[in-house]
């Protein structure tokens, strides 16, 4: 499992970082395990994006730490997705993780993506990827460094640099050309880019990126 310390580091230093690392759900039904291959950093007090910006409330206490844990939700009505929390203790920032393959509970996957046009898509939008594993708000606040855990991280094989890109976040209104999308260049399972329409003032924008396709 990673460490305690491998999350306590700003979200910007911590997403990179999380490409290639696997992401594995446990139930009575079995493991599904996925590769993560896409990401986005949040800045929780400084970034109009989060759901952090104006502050602790009961649906995002998770993400004020201790970092190390998911913060999970239910967004548009539609899906679930799930934010790494990240940085020290008491400082909201988290990485959602927004895509990935799946490597191992294939067979389950499958299953609970039943509308899937293929594997690639099975976990391909934070929405998708939330299905695959079976994500939902009983996992809230789940310790990801806990070994055999309901939910858990562990580092994958380091990826070359030239493999990680980045670039602005997607499907957001608010500080939406900052680079902070890192995804692995290439995969056919990182989802597509989709700029928001506009960045009209409003309350701010939740903690990702549309998933229109999930």
């Amino acid at each position: 499992m990673s460490s305690r310390d491998f999350f306590a580091r700003t979200s910007l230093e911590v997403a990179p970082d999380l490409l290639g690392c696997l992401l594995t759900t446990r139930s009575p039904r079995g493991a599904v395990t996925v590769r993560i291959t896409e990401v986005e950093a949040y800045a929780g007090s400084l970034d109009p994006a989060s759901h952090a910006y104006r502050g602790r409330t009961a649906r995002n206490a998770v993400m004020f730490g201790p970092p190390g844990y998911a913060y999970i939700y239910f967004i548009y009505g539609m899906h679930f997705a799930m934010n790494v929390v990240c940085a020290q203790d008491g400082v909201a920032e988290a990485v959602l993780v927004r895509a990935g393959e799946v490597v191992d509970g294939l067979a389950l996957a499958r299953a609970r993506r039943t509308s899937s046009r293929g594997d690639v898509d099975l976990a391909r939008g934070p929405g998708r990827l939330a299905s695959a594993l079976a994500l939902d708000r009983t996992l809230d606040g789940a310790d990801l460094c806990e070994a055999g855990g309901a939910l858990t991280l562990e580092r994958g094989k380091p990826l070359k640099p030239e493999l990680i890109r980045t670039g602005p976040r997607t499907g957001i209104s608010r500080a939406a050309d900052l680079p902070w999308r890192f995804h692995v260049h290439g995969d056919p399972t990182v989802s597509p880019y989709r700029r928001a329409k506009s960045a009209a003032a409003g309350p701010a924008g939740p903690v990702t990126g549309a998933d229109d396709a999930a």
